[in-house]
């Protein structure tokens, strides 16, 4: 009875127990917020991945220089060479022995001094032997001189023999024809008289025509003769010049160099043997960039420091074949000519290609040889970020460019080289290196 009154008198809770339920997002809600994240993951990557025709570069490794405006110096430096203004180089024009030295390597000659003696016996017999053939010839012209002379005057002594019968024969002839006609001489004498008379004037022109005939034949061998006996006295003298030749001489005065030979040495015909310097005359031979090839003209002015002392020269030649990128000229002093220069001894030039003008200028750098002048990374007034700006260079120096157009003063362009980013077309400068 007890139990069963404690078990009436229990409280249940389940009164009290509710049912909660859960609020969950919409799905087109989540849908949303999906989409979202997936763009911002993307504009993210977008904005910070690195893009093809951009490149981060360390800004510590680049020259930034800035746009100005100045004077541009329109002038190129110049290596120069010193070198002898006049070189005359001697040669053996016949070979032969060296039998004396009469001078040595380095030594001032005058024109035609004797500086060595050769000797040549084969060349000295066949001179003679021509010596001798060409006298011969000689003598035989001579005598068909004379013999043409005896010709002529044979022929001059014909005419006037043949002149002499036909004025005897004129004058005969005019005093038997009044007689005949009166019957004082037989008809048989006056006819004898006149063929007679008509024989001279027919041979005396016969003489005459041979005579101007063998007159134009022996004057055309004659003419002839002379010109043979011309040329072999030419041709003697020329033989006589090879034997003389043994004696080398100097053929201008100046300073003789290279002149190495010694006695007993055998020359062959046309060996170089030494050369002659023109005393205290010196030029400049410097390499210029080709460039400046079509820019380069005969007389312009150049100017050369040596020893603290400013000199002044010209273009006098310009070699237009390029060899490694160069093509060479030739400057002369135009006024006094530094003293004691060194063949071979190197001096700083500047050749002035244009007079001064004002200009925009950009600093001479590295990325000309990449650009060609035709194109340029410009940085951004925020320092961050450079963009490649087509642009038109004009004239250059060792130290600055003209511009022409593309560029203001104030403005800041990278000068370095590009090397590792020449195809871009922006980049981005960091300040620390990658």
């Amino acid at each position: 009875m007890q139990r069963q009154a404690q078990s009436d008198g229990a409280v249940s809770g389940s009164g009290m127990d509710r049912v909660v339920e859960r609020k969950r997002l919409p799905l087109e809600l989540k849908i949303a917020a999906g989409v979202g994240a997936v763009l911002l993951v993307a504009g993210s990557f977008y904005w910070f991945a690195p893009r093809g025709d951009s490149q981060t570069v360390a800004a510590g490794r680049l020259t930034v220089s800035d746009v100005r405006s100045g004077t541009f110096d329109d002038f190129i430096p110049l290596r120069a060479r010193v070198t002898p203004l006049l070189t005359v180089y001697i040669d053996a024009v016949e070979g032969g022995r060296v039998e004396e030295m009469l001078v040595e390597d380095g030594a001032t000659v005058v024109k035609g001094q004797l500086i060595a003696v050769l000797s040549n016996a084969e060349l000295q017999l066949s001179t003679l032997a021509r010596q001798t053939e060409v006298e011969q010839q000689i003598n035989n012209m001579r005598s068909q001189e004379l013999s043409l002379a005896q010709t002529r005057l044979s022929n001059e002594r014909a005419v006037l023999e043949a002149e002499l019968a036909l004025q005897k024969v004129q004058r005969q002839y005019e005093r038997e024809r009044p007689l005949a006609d009166q019957g004082f001489v037989s008809g048989k004498q006056f006819a004898d008289t006149r063929d007679e008379l008509a024989y001279q004037q027919r041979r005396l022109a016969a003489i005459r025509r041979g005579q101007a005939t063998d007159a134009r034949l022996q004057g055309s061998q004659l003419s002839q003769q002379q010109q043979a006996a011309q040329s072999m006295q030419s041709g003697l003298g020329i033989a006589r010049a090879n034997l003389e030749a043994l004696n080398l001489r100097a053929p201008v005065a100046g300073q003789l160099s290279g002149f190495s030979v010694q006695v007993g040495q055998s020359l062959q015909r046309g060996e170089r043997v030494g050369q002659i310097d023109s005393p205290g005359r010196n030029k400049l031979i410097a390499g210029v960039d080709e460039y400046y090839l079509g820019r380069v003209q005969l007389k312009q002015k150049a100017e050369v420091d040596v020893g603290g002392k400013r000199y002044f020269g010209r273009v006098t030649k310009i070699y237009p074949q390029v060899q490694n990128g160069q093509f060479q000229v030739d400057l002369q002093f135009t006024g006094e000519e530094p003293k004691e220069l060194q063949r071979g001894q190197t001096l700083s030039a500047r050749l002035t290609l244009g007079d001064s003008s004002p200009a925009k200028l950009v600093p001479n750098g590295a990325f000309f040889n990449e650009t060609g002048g035709s194109w340029i990374f410009v940085v951004a007034p925020d320092g961050k970020t450079a963009v490649k700006r087509q642009v038109r260079l004009g004239r250059r120096n060792t130290d600055w460019i003209e511009v022409l157009d593309g560029l203001d003063p104030g403005e800041r362009v990278i000068t370095s080289p590009y090397t590792g980013f020449a195809d871009k077309d922006r980049l981005d400068l960091s300040k620390t290196d990658q």
